[in-house]
């Protein structure tokens, strides 16, 4: 079964050194924040800032979920998103 059928993909928040949140999907989040740290196969959003932690995720999503539930969240302002991300760290 190919990967975007699966419920592997996680949706993922990391936050920036300057406080800003990074919305992004991935099948493996660890592999990912260090490619955000490391590699030419970050977002271009990371260059000019520093990736420091992931403070969200969601796992159990095929590829087409992720995708609309990334959509929704940075849809959201500021405040909600840190609410999603105090209520994570709550559970």
């Amino acid at each position: 079964m190919p990967d975007q059928e699966r419920g592997d993909w996680s949706v993922y928040m990391i936050e920036a050194d300057d406080g800003a949140l990074y919305t992004g999907i991935t099948t493996d989040v660890t592999r990912r924040f260090g490619e955000h740290c490391d590699s030419k196969r970050g977002a271009r959003y990371f260059r000019g800032r520093r990736p420091v932690a992931v403070v969200y995720q969601e796992s159990g999503h095929t590829r087409s979920s992720a995708s609309q539930r990334e959509a929704a969240i940075k849809k959201l302002k500021r405040q909600q998103k840190q609410q999603l991300v105090a209520n994570s760290a709550e559970n």
